[in-house]
């Protein structure tokens, strides 16, 4: 029997442009504010997601959105908390995504989505993918938000990935990379923006999805 190889991905950011989605929602309400408040809203994401891990993505946003206004010294209005999950399904993929999965499917990986988002949402995402997914391990499936264990261990018993077999693929490299490398998975860091964190806990890094069949073929090599 051919052995199943698995590569699993974060979604947004690696696949889909959440910088995008994020900016031209807060653009919608705030004209000419869109770029100031993506750089302020991460960080209120990830703090929403540790205080409250079981809550839906799609609250996690507004409840950002809501303090990321407050700290621009911005009026939101209640009703528009929600632009941004609404916004979700029509975030674009990079350019280049749809082709590096087709490539990888066709040399035999099967794709898997580990996404700190809701199975809803990660839904609608899914056509703008160009490919399809084997696999989705949500945030709301597993109760938690990564770098929580949750997603990769969920992942790991229900389909029997073994490191010489699974490299984990994400732009995210406090979400996805660090407890990739706790976890000892192999993977692969897409740094599109020019990060300046320590590349050396990746065992590949590179600045797209371009070649990434080779790359992910490298890393699986070097973990048997």
């Amino acid at each position: 029997m051919t052995e199943t190889r698995w590569a699993t991905f974060d979604c947004f950011g690696t696949l889909v442009d959440w910088r995008h989605g994020i900016a031209t929602g807060a653009e919608l309400l705030f004209p000419g504010r869109g770029a100031q408040l993506l750089e302020l809203y991460g960080g209120h994401e990830r703090q929403v997601q540790r205080e409250t891990p079981g809550m839906r993505y799609r609250l996690v946003m507004a409840e950002a959105l809501r303090r990321t206004a407050r700290e621009a010294g911005l009026d939101l209005l209640e009703d528009d908390a929600s632009v941004l999950a609404a916004g979700i399904p029509y975030w674009p993929a990079f350019a280049e995504t749809a082709g590096a999965l087709a490539e990888l499917r066709d040399a035999g990986w099967r794709l898997a989505l580990l996404t700190n988002c809701d199975r809803d949402l990660i839904g609608e995402t899914q056509r703008r993918l160009g490919v399809p997914i084997d696999v989705v391990v949500t945030a709301e499936d597993v109760g938690s938000y990564k770098p929580d264990h949750r997603h990769f261990t969920r992942f790991e018993t229900a389909f029997g990935a073994t490191r010489d077999s699974w490299v984990h693929v994400a732009q995210g490299y406090f979400h996805d990379i660090v407890p990739a490398s706790e976890l000892a998975i192999p993977r692969v860091w897409i740094n599109r923006h020019a990060a300046t964190d320590d590349p050396s806990i990746a065992d590949a890094v590179l600045p797209d999805l371009n070649g990434l069949l080779k790359t992910v073929e490298q890393v699986n090599l070097s973990a048997r």
